[in-house]
């Protein structure tokens, strides 16, 4: 398992909750649980504590991402250092489960599940995915969907650092608002010039010849 892989974990985490829609899906412990995805061990490890913990680290990442969208690179790296601090990772060689095509281990770096709680585990491997991502493109890399209220997070990852959206979906949607905004303000301007040249025609005085 590449380290890229681990820069999501930060994103599902912060996902879970829509301030702005006032919606919160980190409800219980099975919702911890689906965050771990394929990690069933890990997974197993959470209790109903995790819920509120897990919580708390999703307010310290949501403030990663939104010093990192206000263009505050260096609040971003302070935050996103102390979680580094007090969530350390365990990194160790795996490859004993896949085998190249010469039938080798295919031996790739692997982060080691967190002795302390289920909890620490996660905010550990988020942090240092998201530290990988961040190192690696940049900090601008780091963003908030622009689709409002959508403030969901993404990683950025075009070629042009040109992505505002955190999906398809919102990307559609802030389209067809935009466009329906201009077709609006056209409509407005017209029905100005209209009546603008309505009151030139009575205001206009006659001249007699």
């Amino acid at each position: 398992m590449e380290l890229a892989y681990y820069s999501d974990y930060a994103v599902r985490l912060v996902n879970t909750e829509e301030p702005a829609r006032n919606k919160d899906s980190l409800t219980s412990v099975e919702a911890v649980r689906e965050l771990f995805g394929a990690n069933g061990q890990a997974a197993r490890r959470a209790t109903d504590a995790d819920v509120t913990r897990f919580r708390s680290v999703r307010a310290r990442l949501r403030s990663v991402f939104e010093a990192a969208d206000g263009g505050d690179e260096t609040l971003a790296v302070d935050l996103l250092n102390s979680l580094l601090l007090e969530f350390p990772v365990s990194p160790q060689i795996s490859g004993h489960e896949t085998r190249d095509e010469d039938g080798k281990p295919d031996w790739h770096m692997h982060l080691a599940d967190h002795p302390s709680n289920a909890t620490a585990g996660y905010a550990a491997i988020a942090a240092m995915g998201l530290a990988f991502h961040l190192t690696s493109y940049g900090v601008d890399r780091l963003g908030l969907c622009e689709a409002a209220p959508c403030r969901n997070a993404y990683l950025d990852t075009s070629t042009n650092r040109s992505r505002r959206y955190c999906s398809d979906r919102c990307a559609t949607r802030a389209n067809v608002a935009a466009y329906r905004a201009r077709k609006r303000l056209e409509t407005e301007r017209a029905a100005d010039t209209g009546r603008s040249a309505e009151t030139a025609q009575v205001t206009t005085p006659r001249t007699d010849r």
